[in-house]
């Protein structure tokens, strides 16, 4: 199966290039002003008394940067990074095992936070807290188990997360510094598209970076892998020069539409709007009847939905909104617009 070449989610693709691509300073870095100023008083602060940063934790819908901001701490405080996520920590033990190789002053940024397991999260409170943790020696249910005190040097853990609500309170209530991403603006996503494409030393165009831009669905991640699709059609069609006509061409043939819809988002749409009526319609019954999971819609397909307001989620279900209708060319009885088949 074709990858949804506009999925917010991390690709094999993305994990190679990215890194090339992501700024390493706060100065450096685009959009997200508010987040950006904070964080430079509170890094420089942390500096100025020769302290560790206090815990952050990063919310919003993927794609924005949280993994790009971690990096640029790291940087700005002259520490080391050290990258795990909420899944790949199954046992205690190996949170035990990551926190105790910390050195002072180290990032440890947890992706998909929201992801650890209950076990496995208790042993962050007091590392979190204190800088410490309990290590049991010997079988947990033994009577010569016993529990030692590992002490540890003061970190920094950097939590990011798409699900805010999933987080408990007590780890929640463990970081001082709490931050939602926001969409990017389309200039701050020119900005972002016109950087990429001189690292990929490629020429590109104002009205085509913009048209890349408007695309994007207000996504860095997606902006950069469109314009790495973009690229490959100027490559062959127009000699690397990345002009409005190619672009159009590519994202065309991307079935990327002028909002950043593909089919997935217009399957979605349609579903609500031609199995139910336009809703309201419950996420477990929408998910079945377009054949996907409940939790990708969730994820992935709604937040930017409900962004540009074609969706509003209440507590009946999901419902489309005239904005979604027009978009597609569809009255409210049901019928095409008039001219369209």
């Amino acid at each position: 199966m074709e990858r949804r070449v506009i999925s917010t989610k991390m690709q094999e693709e993305d994990i190679k290039i990215e890194s090339s691509l992501r700024p390493q300073t706060l100065a450096d870095y685009i959009g997200q002003e508010k987040i950006k100023d904070n964080l430079a008083v509170y890094i420089e602060a942390a500096r100025q008394r020769q302290e560790a940063l206090d815990h952050v934790l990063f919310f919003g819908p993927p794609g924005l940067g949280k993994t790009t901001l971690a990096g640029i701490i790291a940087n700005e405080m002259g520490t080391h990074l050290k990258i795990t996520s909420g899944p790949a920590i199954a046992k205690p033990g190996e949170m035990a095992a990551i926190l105790n190789g910390l050195s002072e002053g180290d990032i440890l940024f947890i992706d998909e936070i929201h992801r650890l397991n209950r076990q496995v999260e208790e042993v962050l409170y007091s590392a979190m807290e204190d800088f410490y943790i309990d290590v049991v020696i010997g079988k947990e249910s033994g009577a010569a188990a016993r529990t030692i005190r590992l002490d540890l040097p003061p970190f920094t853990l950097v939590g990011a997360t798409t699900r805010a609500g999933d987080l408990t309170a007590p780890l929640r209530d463990r970081f001082g510094i709490v931050s939602k991403l926001e969409y990017y603006t389309e200039n701050q996503l020119m900005d972002i598209v016109s950087r990429s494409s001189k690292v990929f030393n490629v020429v590109a165009e104002k009205d085509a970076v913009r048209e890349i831009a408007i695309r994007s669905r207000g996504t860095p991640r997606i902006a950069n892998r469109l314009l790495r699709r973009v690229r490959d059609f100027a490559q062959v069609y127009n000699d690397g020069h990345l002009d409005l006509n190619v672009t159009n061409h590519a994202l065309d043939a991307l079935k990327v539409d002028g909002l950043g819809l593909d089919e997935v988002d217009l399957r979605y749409l349609r579903g609500i709007i031609e199995r139910f009526k336009g809703g309201p319609v419950g996420l477990e019954s929408l998910a079945s009847a377009i054949s996907e999971e409940a939790t990708t819609l969730e994820d992935v397909y709604e937040p930017y939905l409900i962004q540009i307001g074609f969706v509003n989620r209440t507590p009946r279900g999901r419902v489309a909104t005239p904005k979604a209708y027009e978009h597609l060319k569809i009255n409210f009885n049901g019928t095409l617009f008039e001219g369209e088949f």
